[in-house]
């Protein structure tokens, strides 16, 4: 039987998926080393930060875009698993074999063993490394779980999703402090227990020592549901998906000022670098936004792949106070976090090392990356310099969606435009630089382009790993283990 143990909540604090980084230039100099906070918003759409929308209430995050770099071409993976495996691992999905969708809860899927992660590299480095919040990346056996990929602690829940008051995802209650099951008797929502947690892990870390805090939130992702306080903010939207999600962004918000609040009482904030990122586009279908990009989350478009973010520090940024235009990708945090620690990968990774672009505002070295490559689906895509290669469907939900009046309003459009992800799509043609809206295809006008794009495409192509794409498996049914998700059955 499964240990349990029980989980307390102050009712005053908040939660979010951030990547913040707590950081000093370690082995640069001789610098001591930085602590590193790691904060990951899930779902978040582009149009759903106050630095974009004005109309958002994200008073902590607007403040700390602006005194940090707002990063505008920083680019994550399509959906959840994905850009989780790249920020763990600094490979594109497509070299992992999680390419392909997420991994759903009773799914034989996840993160295989030999890939070295984040965690495990700056935990060599002498890093307290924890993780409050989703995981995602695998837990059919206790060798893909948290405290078996490099932390020493994890609070939090294994599959992409639950309630976020009674902690259960289908039949299944699931919530964990490291391998123990974490009973919530009191129905606290998750994010309040998560910032606590995080606050007492904060409280208790020696500053002396370097701290690797990974808060991947369960905010801003579905199901609808927030206290009250948070949804009247935005009384006046009338669709309720909408004010509800909006009201989630904001009480990501709130967890993230709880958080760094405390960073800065426990004085960790003087040598601290910052990351703020989403793990995907915002789900229009659910009551986000992307506009003025075209898309939504499980989308290649621009609104399913460009993050909202920022990096922030008071003592690491040579210069600050503006927006960056370089070209980042999801799996460049891993070698980027690394060298500020004094390490650097020991694998031919796909991420490379931002630390000059972010720190001094110089060119990104980055020109290329790839979108996705899944050859489920036939779909891919890439980017070099400023121009975008799409192959197969990008997706299912392809148009512009404007903010909704009604979410009844919207339905029409995205039911069918969720048709199209199995329409027949010619390859398509971006110019992201003068066309980040994606509305003028240039395929027929640049047949050369096309050429060397496609050509480019399958040279990446040569080290794609068969994607995973194993269904649910009744070994791992809740039912065999007192109703509860749990490893132990791949």
């Amino acid at each position: 039987m499964a240990e349990v143990c029980r989980v307390r909540s102050s009712g005053t604090m908040i939660v979010l998926t951030l990547v913040v980084a707590v950081l000093s230039v370690a082995g640069c100099n001789g610098a001591k080393q930085p602590h590193i906070v790691f904060i990951v918003a899930d779902d978040l759409g582009w149009n759903d930060v106050g630095w974009h929308n004005p109309a958002m209430i994200t008073p902590t995050l607007n403040r700390m875009a602006s005194e940090g770099v707002i990063l505008n071409s920083s680019y994550v993976q399509y959906l959840c698993s994905p850009s989780r495996t790249s920020f763990m691992t600094g490979y594109f999905p497509y070299r992992t074999g999680l390419q392909h969708e997420v991994i759903a809860a009773g799914q034989p899927r996840y993160l295989p063993a030999h890939f070295t992660t984040l965690p495990e590299m700056l935990g060599k480095q002498g890093y307290r490394t924890h993780i409050v919040g989703k995981w995602h990346l695998g837990m059919c056996n206790w060798k893909y779980t948290p405290t078996e990929r490099g932390f020493e602690s994890f609070f939090g829940y294994y599959s992409g999703m639950e309630f976020y008051y009674n902690h259960t995802r289908l039949d299944g209650y699931d919530f964990r402090a490291n391998k123990s099951v974490a009973l919530d008797p009191t129905r606290t929502y998750a994010d309040y227990l998560f910032v606590d947690h995080a606050l007492d892990i904060i409280e208790k870390h020696n500053p002396e020592e370097p701290l690797f805090l990974y808060l991947p939130f369960h905010l801003v992702h579905v199901p609808h549901e927030v206290p009250a306080r948070f949804e009247n903010m935005y009384s006046s939207i009338q669709d309720d998906y909408r004010r509800i999600y909006c009201g989630m962004v904001s009480m990501l918000d709130e967890a993230v000022k709880n958080v760094t609040d405390a960073l800065e009482k426990a004085g960790l904030t003087d040598n601290m670098f910052l990351i703020f990122t989403t793990d995907n586009g915002g789900p229009t279908f659910n009551g986000a936004n992307n506009l003025p990009l075209r898309g939504a989350k499980a989308t290649y478009w621009e609104g399913g792949t460009r993050g909202a973010g920022f990096v922030h520090s008071k003592n690491l940024l040579q210069k600050t106070g503006y927006t960056n235009n370089g070209m980042m990708h999801a799996a460049d945090w891993f070698p980027t976090l690394l060298h500020l620690a004094g390490s650097k990968p020991d694998s031919d990774i796909d991420g490379v090392n931002q630390w000059d672009m972010l720190s001094t505002g110089v060119d990104s070295p980055r020109t290329t990356f790839v979108y996705n490559i899944d050859n489920i689906t036939r779909a891919a895509a890439i980017r070099h310099g400023d121009y975008k290669l799409m192959v197969g469907s990008p997706g299912g939900w392809n148009g512009w969606y404007p903010l909704p009046k009604l979410h009844a309003q919207l339905k029409e459009q995205l039911a069918h435009d969720a048709e199209d992800v199995d329409q027949q799509w010619k390859p398509q043609l971006y110019n992201i630089k003068e066309d980040p809206e994606e509305r003028h295809d240039l395929s027929s006008q640049m047949p050369e382009m096309m050429k060397f794009l496609q050509g480019e495409l399958e040279k990446y192509r040569q080290k794609e790993v068969p994607p995973q794409n194993a269904p649910y498996d009744p070994a791992g049914d809740p039912k065999n283990f007192g109703g509860v998700w749990t490893p132990g059955w791949c």
